[in-house]
């Protein structure tokens, strides 16, 4: 299982992106993977599609690739809370971990270098060029 942020989706849906072509290829060799989402990256992915009024194409593709989102945990204000008071991530890349941890996933799919640090640092396998 692999947990996704938003910076590899939206490098994945935007052609133009400097990492689409990897995020391209990392999902094709994924395809048999579980990939899930935290419901925060999933707003954030989806920002851009709201604006552009392509929303439900990005949610078909989405669906097509079978990214699953994972909801916040009913405790996840003190999770996410002490996520970002070790780590110093920003909250939304927290959810990432979150999403990671409350899943058992094995890899984190990330083009952040900082997210990508810290993932590896707890144990999970990045996922990026």
């Amino acid at each position: 299982m692999i947990a996704l942020d938003a910076s590899f989706l939206i490098a994945y849906f935007a052609t133009d992106d400097v990492h689409h072509e990897a995020a391209v290829q990392r999902l094709e060799e994924a395809a048999d993977v579980d990939l899930i989402v935290s419901t925060v990256t999933l707003a954030e992915l989806l920002v851009g599609p709201v604006r552009a009024g392509n929303l439900e194409s990005v949610i078909e593709a989405l669906a097509g690739l079978e990214v699953t989102e994972s909801p916040l945990p009913g405790d996840a204000a003190v999770r996410l809370a002490r996520l970002r008071a070790e780590t110093r991530l920003r909250l939304p890349d927290c959810c990432v971990l979150l999403a990671a941890e409350e899943k058992a996933a094995e890899a984190v799919g990330t083009f952040d270098e900082q997210l990508a640090l810290v993932a590896k640092n707890r144990g999970f396998r990045v996922v990026s060029r």
